[in-house]
């Protein structure tokens, strides 16, 4: 089935529309939300349920405004922000720090960052599990998912540019943190 297959399947509370958008979309929803959260069982768990609301709302699916992968994405996107927000206590930011505060480039910044000794990339992934859940989440769709920016904002629910900024800046600051630690 094609996605506006699907989709009108769906509309229809068709269970092949079901079926057919768990086997195409269930892979990606759960990849991105086991990033976020390491326990399998709350991690299918919230596939799950992102695919319940999904389709307990399909009705509110605008097709103009994303592809019907975005959408679920930016259902379980925030099913898994609630999630993390239940079960994980709070962390003070490291922007609260003045260590992320150096002038470097865009540019720069993703070289240093994407520099790919081994030790080096599982330091910058351990740094990157105490980042705030929202933070690390835009890094997950950006970096290994691969998503684009009015994608993401889409998702998020944050403008293209104020997100485009963010990431600078939690480049920014993990840079500097990684730096620390290589010290």
């Amino acid at each position: 089935m094609t996605e506006t297959e699907i989709v009108e399947a769906l509309c229809e509370r068709r269970n092949e529309g079901q079926i057919a958008a768990v086997r195409r979309y269930a892979g990606c929803v759960f990849a991105m939300i086991a990033r976020q959260v390491p326990n399998v069982m709350d991690a299918q768990e919230l596939t799950q349920d992102a695919f319940l609301r999904a389709f307990s709302r399909i009705d509110s699916y605008d097709p103009n405004k994303a592809s019907f992968n975005t959408w679920l994405c930016r259902i379980a996107y925030r099913l898994t922000l609630d999630f993390l927000k239940r079960r994980r206590p709070l962390m003070v930011s490291i922007e609260d720090s003045q260590v992320w505060q150096t002038d470097i480039s865009d540019e720069q910044l993703e070289q240093e960052l994407s520099t790919g000794r081994e030790e080096r990339i599982a330091k910058l992934e351990e740094l990157m599990d105490e980042l705030p859940d929202d933070e690390r989440m835009l890094l997950t769709l950006y970096y290994y998912e691969d998503r684009p920016l009015a994608e993401i904002a889409y998702i998020t629910g944050i403008n293209a540019k104020a997100l485009a900024n963010r990431l600078f800046r939690i480049r920014k600051r993990l840079h500097g943190k990684l730096k620390m630690k290589e010290e």
